[in-house]
């Protein structure tokens, strides 16, 4: 029996503020799931991982910066 292989990347999509729209964030998404599905890859689903920043503190106080919590989004691939 084949063991599953997963696939993760990151999902940024890029639009122009004054432009663009949901339908632009779905063409960038179809065109990666694509690009992958011609790979072999399937598409599992887009998953948000929620990460941590911690907070920097600079030399003397200067330059420093609260931590704060940020969201990725990651397209999920599997094969096998």
């Amino acid at each position: 029996m084949r063991a599953m292989e997963y696939k993760v990347i990151p999902f940024i999509a890029a639009i122009d503020a004054n432009k663009g729209t949901s339908k632009h964030v779905a063409d960038q998404l179809e065109e990666i799931i694509e690009h992958h599905s011609n790979q072999g890859w399937n598409y599992v689903r887009l998953e948000s991982v929620s990460t941590q920043v911690l907070p920097q503190s600079g030399c003397f106080g200067l330059r420093s910066s609260p931590g704060y919590t940020t969201t990725r989004q990651m397209i999920v691939f599997k094969k096998g």
